[in-house]
């Protein structure tokens, strides 16, 4: 029964806070936040582009490319110099295959062995 009571208390003590708040705002001349409206915040003006803006930005972007297809393609250039020297690599021994073929082994086995853990 005792939280009852102070539930009731409570109640009423809030009851007169928010008419002592109200009272308050009328002689201050607020009104309550709930019941203002929002302050309209107006959108930017939209900037729009001259002919003349819109013709030296056209001119600057054909100029552009212009350089850029002007530029030398490096396929181009590449060809121009000739074929490419083919790499011509020495025969490997048989030795240096042999020594190849084991360590390739070698590590195979391990790769294997540390998967399987």
């Amino acid at each position: 029964m005792e939280t009852t009571r102070i539930l009731a208390d409570l109640r009423a003590e809030r009851e007169r806070v928010i008419q002592a708040i109200t009272a308050l705002e009328t002689l201050a001349g607020v009104v309550a936040p709930s019941a203002s409206p929002k302050p309209a915040i107006a959108p930017a003006p939209k900037r729009h582009l001259s002919a003349a803006g819109r013709r030296r930005i056209a001119e600057a972007a054909r100029k552009r490319w212009a350089t850029v297809k002007a530029a030398p393609k490096p396929m181009a250039t590449a060809l121009a110099k000739g074929p490419a020297k083919k790499l011509i690599r020495k025969p490997m021994s048989l030795a240096a295959r042999k020594r190849l073929s084991v360590l390739m082994k070698k590590r195979s086995r391990k790769n294997a062995a540390a998967t399987k853990v």
